[in-house]
């Protein structure tokens, strides 16, 4: 990347990149003028280490990546999830298609015939819901699945969780830990509960576990699995089984697990518990920032702005991590999510041509809501020897509506005074006679700021994270839709539960054959 003409001209500026804690560096002026907005959402980086001239050569190296032309192509259905000259899943990458058939019409083949078989399993579901609706039996859905098929639709329902209809709950459920099910099966009458299993390919070994676990307590029950079982997985996988499911939506390999909450893997508990209506105010936000994103004025490109923002901070400031940090209880499982949305796409180590690259790729991740972050993290942030960039998240309206004022100002308005001060104060930082009440600051950070938490807006900024991954692997030229660094653990487990199951038979096994697992086994054994 650094032999790109943008990137050499960058690699100079960040060398005399602003001070943030210089005196008048944070201003009135700088701060309203440093603004990108779109359908509603605005980024407030006022507070990061960037002056005019930097953004220009920022917005220079997506020119010369070609970024827009290579977002067309992905929602296009262009092959793009491939390693040139090596194996690779070599697929199209249509999670736009989940979401695209609101008032836009695709002319590409792929992307269109993507978008309509989407469109065919939402009806599938708003049929499935009136039918579960007219009985009005059931107040409980229980998500089995694992990584995307839970971190995703998972916040989101926690985000949406104020709108949800009266007496619906929804429960995730992805560690193979039994108290976990357990855990989750004390909570709900099985009678009057719904369970969706989410796999793609039919054979995820810690989902199937579970449902087992699960079908073997509505039998204790005296109830029939299959009247309460849902499927949600790859046509003809080993879960489209209607001998054992109530229902099947389908999945497709063009949309990654991380990527899919747009589709039936959050679609049928979503629905279910918010309503069809707001399911679909959520895609709608979805597909507004998907076009948002081709936008080729790209100073209003809110997601192509936010990724040049991280790739400043990631490859010429030299952060290795970022936080992503919501002053929303509504999004305590937001940072989870995007942690993996972004670590699993970007923590790569080779290019789109199999090379071994020679820069940083997708920083570490993480986050937690602001106030308790407050009172736990922020020590190191404001003070530590590690310089760490947030993403913060603010609303600035209330969820309930229901606030009081008290001495002045409102709950909400002392939330965002928290987000606020946070922000300039990391900037800023403080001097003091006392070493240990000195606070150096020049500390970036970003606003991601909305009106407020709702169905479409959430859409809105899910969907622009989708896009800031997206653009960023595009910049870095590598493949941010594959996940091979998953696979080796998956592997190796499965060699380790092969030795345990072959003690429960009582047979003996090759002992050459994981002698290290072996080893670990027996000194669990002798706790």
């Amino acid at each position: 990347m650094y032999e790109m003409s943008a990137a050499k001209k960058l690699s100079e500026l960040a060398k005399t990149a602003p001070v943030l804690s210089e005196k008048k560096a944070i201003n009135c002026k700088r701060i309203e003028s440093m603004v990108c907005s779109s359908l509603g959402l605005k980024l407030l980086y006022g507070t990061e280490r960037v002056n005019d001239e930097i953004m220009d050569a920022l917005l220079s190296l997506a020119k010369e990546r070609n970024v827009i032309q290579q977002m067309e192509a992905m929602q296009a259905g262009e092959i793009i999830n491939r390693i040139e000259g090596h194996e690779s899943e070599n697929r199209s990458v249509l999670h736009t298609a989940t979401r695209d058939f609101f008032e836009h019409q695709r002319t590409e083949a792929k992307a269109r015939d993507a978008a309509s078989a989407s469109f065919q399993e939402l009806e599938k579901l708003k049929r499935f819901l009136e039918e579960v609706n007219n009985q009005a039996i059931f107040t409980d859905i229980i998500q089995v699945g694992i990584g995307g098929s839970e971190l995703g639709p998972k916040a989101i329902y926690l985000s949406l969780e104020a709108y949800k209809k009266e007496g619906r709950n929804v429960h995730f459920l992805s560690n193979v830990d039994p108290d976990d099910a357990t855990s989750i099966l004390r909570k709900v009458d099985l009678s009057k509960t719904l369970v969706v299993v989410v796999s793609k390919s039919g054979s995820t070994l810690e989902t199937l576990t579970n449902e087992e676990f699960i079908r073997q307590k509505f039998l204790e029950k005296g109830l029939n699995p299959k009247e309460h079982m849902i499927a949600v997985t790859g046509e003809n996988s080993p879960m489209d089984d209607p001998s054992k499911y109530r229902a099947s939506f389908y999945m497709w390999d063009y949309v990654g697990g991380r990527y899919s909450s747009s589709s039936m893997v959050g679609g049928v508990s979503l629905a279910f518990a918010l309503g069809m209506d707001k399911f679909l105010d959520f895609l709608r936000g979805m597909s507004a920032m998907d076009k948002a994103a081709l936008n080729p004025e790209f100073s209003q490109n809110l997601p192509l702005v936010g990724a040049l923002l991280s790739i400043w901070n990631r490859n010429f400031l030299k952060h290795q991590t970022k936080a992503i940090i919501p002053y929303s209880r509504a999004l305590t499982r937001f940072s989870a999510h995007l942690q993996q949305l972004s670590m699993e796409s970007n923590g790569k180590q080779i290019d789109r041509l199999g090379h071994f690259i020679d820069f940083e790729t997708g920083p570490i991740i993480w986050g937690e809501p602001g106030t308790n972050g407050q009172h736990s993290f922020y020590q190191l942030i404001h003070q530590g020897m590690t310089t760490v960039p947030i993403e913060f998240i603010g609303f600035r309206e209330s969820q309930f509506g229901q606030d009081l004022e008290v001495k002045g100002s409102t709950s909400q308005e002392k939330l965002l005074s928290n987000l606020i001060a946070q922000a300039i104060g990391l900037a800023t930082g403080k001097q003091d006679d006392n070493p240990n009440k000195v606070f150096k600051g020049n500390r970036p950070t970003r606003i991601l700021a909305a009106k407020k938490c709702d169905a479409y807006t959430m859409g809105l900024i899910l969907s622009y994270y989708e896009h800031l991954t997206a653009f960023e692997g595009f910049i870095w030229n590598i493949n941010s839709f594959d996940q091979e660094g998953v696979q080796l653990g998956k592997v190796l487990a499965n060699q380790v539960i092969d030795i345990f199951a072959k003690r429960h038979k009582k047979e003996e096994g090759d002992p050459r054959s994981f002698p290290e697992a072996s080893s670990y086994i027996n000194l669990f054994d002798s706790l």
